[in-house]
């Protein structure tokens, strides 16, 4: 099922998201604890951060990215460190390519919100996962949490009827509200789920580090920014600046970023039967 991210771009992409990225893969494996897992799969590997991540935590185990994008795929192979055990395939997050309990472990890094079936992209991460087995994701608060994102959607949708469509399709779409990726969990079986948000910063050396990245088309935001025409993308830009700016010179500024995080254990094995004795 193509996925509603535009993903064509991956050197566009770290400049507007991997460098975030690569930021919450620490903590969010932190929140993960996938122990000793083996094999492990990264569902929606982009450009690889998370994956990357996960062959350093996890440096004996084989990694599996996958993703829709073959331009992200490729970019990923390109940067795979020697001596690690990792691979790289193209693939829908809604039909993973892969056999019941083929893993010990499943991830899935800001991805599951641009998945046109998200509901059926975490029922797949849980498919392929053998019991006992981890399955974690976690998902942008772009309500309330992600608040780089929240000065542009509020800008743009104050000066452009198609910035407010745009805004309400980014905040409301599957997994991105307080809860609701838990809820997805429990409602796949899942043993021992644990959800929690997970915090960064990002910072912007400047007004043009912050919007000329989206410049570059990736993504939702990239996209909208690039079909403005260039009179409403020129005004949108200059109140964006006002607001980045915020009264004070242009320079660095930091902006807190929090992901709504879950995970959960497959049922069937030892793990679940100590949770029904604990119960």
């Amino acid at each position: 099922m193509p996925s509603i991210y535009t993903a064509d771009d991956p050197g566009a992409y770290e400049l507007s998201m991997g460098r975030w990225s690569r930021r919450l893969a620490g903590p969010f494996l932190g929140f993960a604890a996938i122990g000793r897992a083996a094999r492990i799969v990264d569902v929606g590997c982009g450009t690889g951060s998370l994956t990357f991540a996960l062959a350093d935590v996890a440096p004996d185990a084989e990694i599996v990215g996958v993703d829709y994008s073959q331009a992200y795929v490729d970019h990923a192979r390109s940067n795979a460190p020697e001596g690690k055990r990792l691979t790289f395939e193209r693939g829908d997050a809604a039909a993973l390519p892969y056999e019941d309990r083929a893993f010990d472990a499943a991830l899935s890094q800001l991805v599951l919100n641009f998945v046109p079936d998200a509901e059926r992209a975490a029922g797949e991460m849980a498919r392929v996962i053998r019991p006992d087995g981890v399955v974690a994701a976690c998902v942008w608060d772009f309500r309330g949490g992600l608040t780089f994102l929240r000065v542009f959607a509020d800008t743009a949708a104050a000066l452009d009827p198609d910035g407010e469509a745009f805004r309400a399709r980014q905040f409301s779409a599957p997994f991105t509200g307080p809860g609701e990726l838990a809820a997805a969990w429990a409602r796949l079986g899942l043993g021992a789920v644990e959800g929690t948000a997970l915090t960064i910063r990002m910072e912007f050396g400047s007004f043009a580090d912050y919007w000329e990245p989206w410049l570059g088309g990736q993504g939702t935001v990239g996209a909208y920014v690039t079909g403005l025409g260039e009179a409403k993308r020129r005004l949108i830009e200059h109140h964006l600046r006002l607001a980045y700016l915020a009264g004070g010179r242009d320079g660095p500024r930091s902006f807190a970023a929090t992901a709504w995080a879950v995970r959960g254990i497959k049922p069937g094995g030892t793990r679940q039967h100590d949770f029904e004795n604990e119960a």
